[in-house]
């Protein structure tokens, strides 16, 4: 069975221009205020993001493909986790079957520390879907997710970066 293309529209230079500045602004605005809940945290922008990576996974991680994840050397990775580790949001643990290898994942955390850093999120981002109407939402989501999508193979997969 044959998996039909996506459809495409035509997009004016315009219009790339203008979603092309929108994502811009979105992500130095996104970096800014993951650096601020990181320094809050006690951790660097890095640290922060590589526990998010952790926290996401469906199981614990190798450092390797922490490094994989983050394209940050095996080394730098060690650093990471090492910090990770003392401020208390990860642990390393053997593997049961292989012990020479080492898992690192997510400590139980403070709830009470952590929830009031998203909060303000959650609720703009509430406020902001509440102007919506559900299927534009869907629109927006599908957007979103075809964004990501995009960006997953370029970070993780085959690069257009070159």
């Amino acid at each position: 069975m044959a998996v039909e293309a996506a459809k495409k529209y035509p997009v004016s230079s315009e219009e790339l221009a203008r979603f092309g500045n929108l994502g811009r602004e979105t992500s130095t605005l996104t970096v800014l205020r993951h650096a601020r809940i990181a320094e809050k945290l006690g951790l660097s922008a890095t640290d922060h993001k590589a526990l998010d990576l952790v926290g996401q996974a469906e199981g614990p991680l190798t450092a390797g493909r922490i490094a994989e994840l983050t394209g940050l050397s095996t080394g730098a990775v060690t650093g990471v986790i090492d910090r990770l580790e003392q401020a208390g949001f990860v642990r390393r643990v053997r593997d049961q079957q292989d012990r020479r290898k080492v898992h690192v994942e997510i400590a139980p955390l403070d709830e009470e520390r952590l929830v009031p850093l998203f909060q303000s999120a959650l609720d703009f981002t509430r406020d902001v879907l509440e102007r919506f109407s559900s299927e534009e939402r869907k629109i927006v989501e599908r957007f979103q997710k075809e964004m990501l999508n995009e960006l997953r193979n370029e970070i993780l997969g085959e690069s257009r970066l070159g």
